[in-house]
């Protein structure tokens, strides 16, 4: 991407809440922490035509104007409110030997992005190296519940749960259901009357983060010609999984068509139990790393580490999060609230912790 000479006109912003923020109408926040960063570039891109993103601009953050405590922050004034990529470029110290994965060269994806551009298909192995995208929606008007919308709030005794994939769900055609939205969130509500002659109350999904289905394409292993289909590969805690959605992977529409799914289940009487991992990401090891968001952002700080501050590999998938260290327990704890949901604002789902 080349850079545009578009300018806009930018405050110190604010410290909370990490991610992106609409502070007022058309000023956008954005907060990042970093414990050993020493420098922090905002990058943000704009669509030029039918949202063809060719442009960026950058804001290099001053340290002693944009930065309190540990955490870096920054408004955009008369900012869009949509249809925007951003990222991040971070640099700190270079020694590996002491834990450290700065590399500035690297545009990072922001872990509190609730929504994630990537790859348009999923399992496309053109897009395997695609980049990894923050965006927001702060244009489009809540998601309708409706007035009659309630939980089916079934005791867990009388529970009666059926697991399963959204994508593998419906994804072959012999789910009987319109191509266009096969493997996706709307081809769930398709099947609603399948789970109900099943006689279950309850599904259990399968990670329905943002994942890695080609981690196994970033290094050398016996797995490479295979594709994660399961979503144990979480890349963003925050954001739906964009490629579930129906047609190419849009994240806005995949927010949207999520809560479709949960509305729909919901109403059918149908609890919603959503499995989750917090143990590990899907950015590989120190042998064969792929850094698409944490590491960069502050290795040492985001993943536990031996004593030759090398990753430790509790989880078998090359790294472990450092669920000790009090930021990475809020960003466990905000991610849970933000897929649970608050009264009169998102429906309750169950969360269960592998």
């Amino acid at each position: 991407m080349e850079e545009t000479k578009q300018s806009f006109k930018v405050s110190s912003g604010e410290i909370s809440p990490l991610g992106v923020s609409q502070v007022d109408k058309g000023n956008i926040n954005f907060a990042l922490f970093s414990h050993n960063a020493t420098s922090v570039t905002l990058c943000l891109s704009l669509p030029q035509g039918d949202k063809d993103y060719v442009n960026v601009i950058e804001f290099v953050l001053d340290p002693s104007i944009n930065k309190t405590g540990d955490t870096w922050h920054i408004c955009v004034e008369d900012f869009p409110l949509i249809d925007v990529l951003y990222g991040y470029r971070v640099d700190g110290p270079r020694e590996k030997n002491q834990g450290h994965r700065f590399n500035s060269s690297i545009l990072l994806l922001d872990p509190y992005a609730k929504l994630v551009k990537g790859r348009s298909v999923f399992g496309d192995t053109n897009q395997k190296f695609v980049q990894f995208y923050g965006t927001y929606d702060f244009e489009s008007s809540p998601f309708n519940w409706g007035d009659d919308y309630k939980l089916p709030n079934i005791p867990e005794k009388d529970l009666v749960i059926y697991e399963m994939n959204v994508r593998a769900f419906t994804a072959d055609e012999s789910s009987r259901i319109n191509p266009y939205i096969r493997g996706s969130y709307l081809g769930v509500i398709e099947k609603i009357p399948h789970l109900l002659d099943l006689a279950i109350n309850a599904v259990e999904l399968l990670p329905v983060f943002e994942f890695d289905e080609l981690e196994f394409q970033n290094r050398p292993n016996p797995r490479y010609h295979m594709v994660n289909t399961w979503g144990y590969s979480t890349i963003n805690f925050f954001a739906p999984m964009s490629r579930y959605a129906s047609g190419e992977g849009d994240p806005i529409k995949a927010s949207k068509q999520f809560k479709e799914m949960v509305k729909a289940l919901h109403s059918a009487g149908i609890e919603i139990i959503l499995d989750v991992v917090f143990n590990h990401t899907n950015e590989a090891d120190d042998e064969y790393p792929f850094t698409i968001s944490f590491p960069g952002i502050d290795n040492r700080v985001y993943y536990m580490l031996d004593s030759n501050n090398q990753l430790r590999n509790y989880s078998g998938c090359g790294n472990t999060l450092n669920c000790n260290h009090p930021v990475v327990r809020e960003l466990i704890l905000d991610s849970l609230k933000h897929w649970y949901g608050k009264k009169h604002n998102r429906p309750n789902i169950i969360i269960k912790y592998r």
